[in-house]
């Protein structure tokens, strides 16, 4: 089954280099966009919802998984 797996992040976050880490661990490819603008990011937030205050955002196949333990949680659902 093939993933599309879309992570957006920002500049020197920590969270996002660990997930991008466990991404490419398991070989599995993805596309980063960089969301660096305080207004971009707030925007992009607006869009996910009230929940989502924080970077990395992870989305498998168009559907947000959340941050770094999200995505650790879909990986773990995927592999069954």
């Amino acid at each position: 089954m093939e993933l599309k797996i879309v992570v957006y992040s920002k500049s020197a976050c920590p969270q996002c280099e660990s997930a991008k880490m466990v991404l490419k661990s398991k070989s599995l490819a993805f596309e980063e966009i960089k969301i660096d603008g305080e207004a971009e990011r707030m925007a992009f937030y607006e869009k996910c919802g009230p929940s989502v205050r924080q970077m990395p955002q992870i989305f498998i196949n168009d559907q947000r998984v959340g941050g770094l333990a999200g995505l650790q949680a879909a990986l773990v659902q995927l592999a069954r």
